[in-house]
């Protein structure tokens, strides 16, 4: 009986036979390596980021012995003081000797036009991806991908590159058509795993919300995105999601460790990240691309010399006149930011001048001048804010005024009577829009500095107001207000009673 019962299992397992029933099982490894939103070429002062360190973080990583894709989340081509001169051409030449396996465009990428966005793609020596991206007449535009399948390491992963859906709101795309982010990933990663791709790898610049949905669709396996500035992690046992934070601060790797089962025709596999930040301020800079920006620098040196308008009319930056008072340059820079976003109402602060200089009437204004005014590199925020928070604000502005405080506030379209002799909170006798009183329930629309707007020389009402264009959209001051006066080719701005301060309930 026993010997029956042997020679039955033996005939099955020479029924169903080794190579017929047998799995092959290989272990993989490749490395994903992302970085996004690098607005400036040059390290910042602690060492961090700049396109020479990135530079050298993705040459080391190449180096190594396993398979690596090389991703950039977009936003690069502005806003910077080189690319208001070379509309980011210095940025597109950098990141050529970059060489990222893919590039997808952010809002930033739009920021002058679809032509020069075109023009500009078409000048990259690397894969541009934007699959929710379409020209003026629903076509794909030439030169720029869509999708794709590579190989890492054995492993068929699913490559999706979304651009920021919303930047038709954010920035100046012109007739560009853009779909929605998560409906065309989560579309074109069935069609990828039908077509054999293990993973889906998804590179997006991409809003916080849109993140979020992007995950929620559960279409991709692994996403990386830009805009939002922020170091982020996220891993729910399926699915990963990073955010490298902004200027190449951090590198953000990812080893995607890969267990790939064939049985037959069946292919399945399992996997598990693991996740690395490399800080770039122990890396040294690649040296061929210091060479180029020394001499980006030297050329915006050179530039920053150049005038750009002139002013018919005297104008005291000295801390005595724009921290003690209404100040003609602070009418000029207030209406610069107020004309280029459109708001009812522009505050920038008395301490954010910093030439200390008096321009003589009839003078020539350059490029220099106005980046020695605004040094800190702020970019302009707009806000909407109720007539409450707003007086709330301006009383937090005059609370030291008394002092020549920085926070003194510098204004255009809208008239403010102050009395300083008042107790701190109760200075501001009347504020006025257009000529009518601000109402408590009202909204208006406010241009500010991101210093101002987080709550920065005491304005934590402004804290309060809601966030419209903000830290992943708003362009430099300087770069405002040198548009501004080279548009108009003279200015002569004067005081016109926009702040009066007075020293007795007289004000009133």
């Amino acid at each position: 009986m026993m010997r029956l019962l042997l020679v039955g299992v033996l005939a099955l397992l020479l029924l169903w036979g080794p190579t017929a029933d047998a799995a092959n099982v290989e272990k993989k490894r490749f490395s994903l390596v992302f970085v996004c939103d690098i607005y400036n070429m040059s390290a910042n002062r602690q060492g961090r980021g700049g396109m020479a360190k990135i530079i050298t973080a993705v040459k080391a990583e190449r180096a190594g012995k396993g398979a690596v894709l090389v991703a950039h989340g977009g936003d690069t081509i502005s806003p910077s003081l080189m690319s208001g001169l070379d509309r980011g051409v210095h940025m597109i030449e950098l990141i050529n000797l970059m060489k990222p396996d893919i590039f997808t465009p952010g809002n930033h990428e739009f920021d002058f036009g679809a032509g020069v966005f075109k023009k500009r793609m078409a000048e990259a020596k690397f894969p541009v991806y934007a699959a929710n991206l379409r020209d003026e007449n629903g076509k794909q535009i030439p030169g720029i991908k869509s999708h794709a399948i590579i190989d890492l390491d054995g492993v068929k992963v699913g490559l999706i590159g979304l651009t920021a859906e919303d930047s038709v709101k954010r920035s100046s795309p012109g007739k560009l058509q853009f779909s929605s982010s998560p409906r065309t990933a989560y579309r074109l990663a069935g069609q990828l795993r039908k077509q054999g791709a293990d993973l889906i790898v998804v590179v997006s610049h991409a809003s916080r919300h849109i993140d979020d949905q992007l995950i929620a669709e559960k279409a991709a396996d692994i996403i990386l995105s830009g805009d939002d500035h922020d170091l982020q992690i996220r891993y729910d046992g399926k699915r990963a999601f990073v955010e490298a934070m902004e200027d190449g601060l951090y590198v953000a790797a990812v080893d995607v460790d890969v267990i790939v089962k064939t049985k037959g025709k069946k292919r399945s596999v399992k996997w598990w990240p693991n996740f690395r930040l490399i800080d770039t301020a122990s890396l040294h800079p690649d040296p061929e691309a210091v060479k180029l920006i020394t001499g980006y620098q030297a050329r915006l040196s050179d530039e920053l010399d150049v005038k750009i308008g002139t002013t018919l009319t005297e104008l005291d930056s000295t801390n005595a006149g724009v921290r003690g008072g209404e100040a003609a340059i602070g009418n000029l820079f207030a209406d610069a930011i107020r004309s280029a976003t459109g708001a009812d109402i522009a505050l920038l602060n008395g301490g954010g001048f910093r030439g200390k200089k008096i321009y003589p009437a009839n003078g020539a204004i350059s490029r220099r001048d106005i980046l020695k005014e605004l040094p800190f590199s702020n970019d302009t925020w707009v806000v909407e804010i109720t007539g409450k928070d707003l007086r709330a604000a301006l009383e937090q502005g005059f609370a030291l005024a008394h002092n020549l405080t920085g926070a003194f506030p510098q204004v255009s379209g809208m008239t403010i009577r102050a009395d300083v002799s008042r107790p701190a909170g109760d200075r501001v006798v009347s504020v006025k829009v257009g000529g009518k009183t601000i109402e408590d329930a009202a909204t208006y629309k406010l241009a500010t500095n991101d210093f101002l707007a987080r709550g920065g020389d005491g304005y934590s009402a402004l804290k309060k107001a809601k966030i419209l264009v903000g830290a992943t959209d708003g362009k430099l001051i300087a770069n405002h207000v040198m548009a501004y006066i080279s548009k108009k080719g003279t200015v002569s701005p004067k005081l016109q009673g926009r702040v009066i301060v007075a020293r007795s309930a007289s004000a009133e």
